[in-house]
């Protein structure tokens, strides 16, 4: 069972930033590829940002103003999200893809305030 502790959720106004963490009680995290979805109409999700084992990432949202990083130390896959906008409100997931499965976290609340 993989489980999720996700944090840095909140409510900032437009310009604002946030810095989301998940720290994954997970084995084999530093081969996992790890990222971002956030929740989009009805229960569909979308690929924020992902950033494999070798350190590649990938951008589907917020190029520019949001950066993903990973501590494989501390099983920690973060966030950095700066000049947000209100668009940018949702619930984000933590994600993981290990061995072919994926795994999700609960989900942490962001509200950008115009």
């Amino acid at each position: 069972q993989v489980q999720f502790v996700e944090s840095g959720g909140g409510s900032v106004q437009v310009g604002g930033s946030l810095n989301l963490s998940c720290v994954a009680s997970a084995t084999s995290f530093s081969d996992s590829a790890v990222g971002w979805y956030r929740q989009i109409s009805g229960p569909q999700r979308e690929l924020v940002a992902a950033i494999t084992s070798s350190g590649w990432t990938n951008y589907a949202v917020g190029r520019g103003r949001f950066t993903i990083s990973r501590d494989n130390t501390r099983n920690t896959v973060s966030l950095q999200m700066t000049s947000l906008q209100s668009e940018d409100t949702s619930v984000y997931y933590c994600w993981m893809n290990q061995g072919g499965s994926e795994y999700w976290g609960p989900g942490v609340q962001v509200t950008v305030s115009s």
